[in-house]
């Protein structure tokens, strides 16, 4: 069987790229532009952040002490391994080595459900406590006013990066499911590249989230 496909062997790429390397490039540079997407997304709220703690920031010194610093620590160390793990999926897979790249994959899907359950486990002792977002605010011993503002952003912000962790989690599952066929090798390989990039970005992503949310000064 051809590499690279012939007059009667199988082509390892779709029949609308000339090869495997410009189905690559065509990919990565549609996942590129699909990440700016993405940061201008956060971006935005981002900017709504910085605004908002710069008119209340009294409020939002106080309001950042009821975030559970360990629990947001604990989770920026498990998205730090997540992205070491997947750096070394892709590291493995250029290699060959399948079942490396496997393994460490499994290891990154762990470490994004234990993010998720962490978040499950903080969500509940904010809302046990009435700490929800915006109207649904009801919590009583804050003495600066507006609080609800900064939980608004928390849970929008923090909830819209899980929703992104919940995508990631299914994609890296679509990734394990397509090696355990014999998709991928050390030629063809740009799927695992594309979600180890997505990844990254959601792990990057939560590195501005944790000082801005839970280390407010």
């Amino acid at each position: 069987m051809s590499v690279n496909g012939g007059e009667h062997g199988h082509l390892d790429h779709a029949h609308h790229f000339e090869s495997v390397e410009h189905e690559f490039e065509a990919g990565k540079l549609g996942m590129w532009l699909f990440l700016v997407t993405e940061v201008m997304l956060f971006g935005v709220l981002f900017a709504g952040y910085g605004l908002l703690n710069y008119l209340y920031p009294e409020m939002f010194r106080e309001a950042h002490h009821h975030l559970n610093k360990v629990m947001g620590a604990v989770n920026t160390v498990v998205l730090l391994v997540s992205s070491l793990t997947m750096a070394l999926a892709i590291g493995f897979i250029q290699r060959n080595q399948v079942g490396k790249s496997k393994a460490m994959l499994w290891i990154t899907l762990f470490c994004a459900l234990m993010f998720l359950v962490i978040k499950y486990f903080e969500y509940k002792e904010k809302i046990s406590h009435g700490i929800l977002p915006g109207i649904f605010f009801n919590a009583h011993d804050f003495k600066a006013p507006n609080a609800a503002l900064f939980f608004s952003f928390y849970f929008v912000m923090t909830g819209t990066h899980g929703i992104h962790v919940l995508i990631g989690m299914g994609a890296i599952s679509w990734i394990l499911w397509r090696m355990g066929r014999g998709d991928f090798n050390a030629h063809k390989y740009g799927a695992v590249e594309f979600v180890g990039l997505y990844w990254h970005i959601v792990d990057l992503i939560w590195i501005f989230l944790f000082p801005l949310l839970y280390l407010v000064v």
